[in-house]
């Protein structure tokens, strides 16, 4: 099997599965237990969140574990905006590409009768700084942006809707769940006031994220309880957070990976774009991560180039994982201006620490042959 969808889940990075083991094997007491069982499990959790924190380039009591990303994007969101009543802000503005997940909690917002902007996108996926600009004002409670698009790959400029937030008086949350593990992250410098993520994008177990929120920023919890400073309630997962602490340490240069990666996957863009006509990839131009590549060929339907994928045992998606096999466009396409037809067409292939040039070899060689005959008349109609 070869796996080129990354940007849905990772396999587990040596060492994570032998902490998580041994985690449960030995330290399984309930931290907040008072006795010597518990008091062991709180000391490895303590030793955890440190280890945590210092890959992260946070204080220890900066982190609150959460259950994954979207839990902890409805903490900062909620938790934030409810922090700002009485001051007379009530607005909230997310971008139009956030995952599909987070546009959900924003339509939810609005049946509820709460302010909701969005900021548009250029026609190759970045976003348009301009439009921020103009939405940004002094009844703004918070802006909620992600730092890479989870589809296309493309980077956002946090640092400037940052500045932009900073001086209308708002809060700014960042989902950085596809941006942790492929660009260098450091939360002490990183333009946000809060900051969600999950293990399981970057060699960790599923179910265990986390929001890095600021001192001195106010957040109302959720979920009540005493855990996570009273921020989060509910038993800490410490085998999936001793797991989590695992995939951070075991990161590496994330600089020097993403290089390799980024070789890969342009060796594999320009490979396809030779070798078939009228394959598109998205975004081509615009900055993104190193392992995203999200393309159509033609006007083939991804359905077929998924098909044909499968039968070569090549792993991909025809988009964010939890809505691929929809008949519905992107969203995330649709907002850049891409035809229905054209979105429907759309394949993202996503590239990861595991993936090798002769993986990449293999689909260059393979691929072609089995998709030519169907895109027989089929280019002519996507130009």
């Amino acid at each position: 099997m070869i796996y080129l969808d990354h940007n849905a889940t990772t396999p587990p990075t040596p060492g994570v599965v032998q902490a998580m083991l041994a985690t449960m094997t030995d330290v399984w007491g309930n931290a907040s237990s008072q006795h010597r069982q518990g008091q062991q499990a709180k000391r490895a959790l303590g030793a955890a969140r440190s280890r945590v924190a210092g890959a992260l380039g946070c204080k220890p009591a900066e982190v609150i574990f959460t259950s994954g990303a979207t839990e902890a994007n409805h903490l900062a969101v909620l938790g934030l905006h409810a922090a700002a009543q009485g001051t007379g802000r009530r607005r909230i503005v997310f971008s139009a590409v956030e995952h599909a997940g987070h546009l959900a909690l924003a339509r939810a917002l609005m049946a509820q009768g709460v302010p909701v902007d969005f900021i548009g996108v250029q026609a190759d996926g970045t976003l348009d700084v301009d439009h921020a600009a103009r939405l940004l004002g002094p009844d703004v409670a918070l802006v909620s942006l992600m730092a890479a698009n989870n589809e296309t790959g493309v980077l956002m400029p946090v640092q400037k809707v940052y500045a932009l937030a900073r001086a209308a008086g708002a809060r700014m949350h960042v989902d950085a769940t596809q941006f942790v593990g492929k660009v260098p992250f450091d939360f002490a410098t990183f333009g946000a006031d809060a900051v969600s993520l999950s293990a399981h994008k970057i060699g960790g177990p599923k179910g265990i994220g986390a929001l890095l929120l600021r001192e001195r920023v106010t957040l109302l919890p959720q979920m009540q309880g005493s855990q996570e400073r009273r921020r989060r309630g509910g038993t800490e997962n410490l085998p999936a957070i001793a797991g989590f602490a695992a995939a951070l340490d075991a990161l590496g240069d994330v600089e020097a990976k993403a290089a390799r990666v980024a070789q890969l996957r342009d060796a594999f863009e320009r490979g396809l774009q030779e070798a078939l006509p009228g394959v598109h990839v998205f975004s081509a131009a615009a900055p993104r991560v190193a392992s995203t590549s999200y393309l159509r060929f033609g006007a083939l339907s991804a359905d077929v180039v998924l098909q044909r994928l499968d039968q070569l045992g090549v792993c991909a998606s025809s988009g964010a994982a939890c809505s691929s096999g929809g008949s519905e466009p992107s969203h995330v396409l649709t907002a850049m201006g891409v035809s229905r037809d054209e979105a429907l067409a759309a394949v993202r292939l996503s590239l990861g620490d595991t993936t090798t040039a002769r993986d990449i070899e293999y689909v260059l060689a393979a691929l072609p042959p089995l998709l030519a005959p169907s895109l027989q008349g089929t280019t002519a109609h996507a130009a």
